[in-house]
């Protein structure tokens, strides 16, 4: 499998057989990292992380994945960059592309990440966009089959706002991977149309299925994997949150909804989560609508079916499977 100098933009993009090979060498990073192995395999090599959006979780994963590659890392932050002010996006992803190795953007616009790869010709990576999260996706993947011997047939349900990133990432890699994804929410705010029909196409080939419901009943009956996110999402306004809530709160995962579920069910989260009144933002929804818990319960966020810090540690050796199939080619 030779993937070196791929873009990594969306999961569109890669084949199941391609997706495949990335999980099984971030398995084999992840087992390495634990056992003290050093694998410097980017030794001199330079990454750029443009963020137009503040992370915890996708900066950290990249940075640190970088170092233990023995990359070296740029970090960027929106006001550290001239990209779309004094200087256009093509020039920027030029630019760059003359110094670096690799660029990570995370921000707003798909098109923003698809141009710079276009004007690139180094590897460009998608840390989030509006609309997909493909990085999230691999240590999603990655946490499930850590919980079971086999994703085949299994059934993960997205509970929420089933247009966003998150859910619209999902929906691709299940389908690239022939599981069984179901979107649980209101219908106006059901995935993109267009996005489901290509989806159902590749279900064709994988064996996968798609659900639109209603009915929480309906789509967390049986499942194995329930996945939520917050209520609204990251660069939305705050104006939203009322509406947004009366959509929403009886899509909250809690425990009633795990246990209609399979016995064996994995709760994730992409993260950050508002499960309790521990954040800025929590405590002023609890002031405004008084809401202790939004998306999912703090006893569901801190239960054992909880794999969330496994999931967000995955993110890093996600990432430096992507780094180093992309920029390192096959030199392990």
């Amino acid at each position: 499998m030779n993937l070196q100098n791929r873009d990594f933009l969306k999961l569109l993009d890669y084949t199941p057989e391609e997706i495949r090979y990335l999980l099984d060498l971030a398995k084999k990073f992840k087992k390495m990292k634990k056992e003290g192995i050093t694998h410097r395999y980017l030794e001199g090599k330079n990454i750029v992380l443009l963020f137009e959006k503040t992370s915890t979780r996708t900066r950290c994963a990249f940075e640190v994945a970088s170092y233990d590659l023995g990359a070296h890392v740029t970090y960027l932050d929106p006001v550290s960059s001239q990209m779309g002010k004094k200087e256009s996006i093509e020039d920027t992803a030029k630019v760059l592309a003359r110094m670096y190795d690799g660029i990570e953007y995370r921000g707003f616009s798909q098109e923003i990440v698809e141009t710079l790869a276009e004007n690139a010709d180094v590897p460009v990576f998608n840390g989030l966009t509006d609309e997909f999260h493909p990085t999230q996706m691999l240590a999603d993947i990655m946490t499930v089959e850590e919980n079971f011997d086999t994703i085949e047939n299994k059934k993960l349900v997205f509970m929420g706002d089933c247009r966003n990133n998150v859910a619209h990432s999902l929906m691709v890699v299940c389908s690239k991977l022939g599981m069984n994804f179901v979107a649980c929410g209101p219908r106006e705010l059901w995935p993109n149309e267009e996005l489901v029909e290509v989806c159902k196409n590749i279900n064709k080939e994988t064996n996968g299925s798609i659900l639109l419901t209603e009915n929480v009943e309906e789509a967390v009956t049986g499942a194995h994997v329930i996945y939520t996110d917050v209520w609204v999402s990251m660069g939305e306004d705050d104006s939203v949150w009322k509406q947004r809530i009366e959509l929403l709160r009886k899509y909250q995962v809690n425990k009633e909804v795990m246990n209609m579920a399979s016995s064996d069910v994995i709760f994730l989260h992409c993260l950050p989560s508002f499960h309790d009144l521990k954040t800025t933002i929590g405590k002023e929804i609890y002031e405004k609508f008084g809401l202790k818990e939004m998306e999912v319960t703090d006893e569901v966020f801190n239960s054992p079916n909880s794999k969330v810090m496994d999931e967000a540690e995955n993110r890093m050796h996600t990432i430096k499977a992507v780094l180093y199939a992309t920029i390192g080619g096959n030199n392990e």
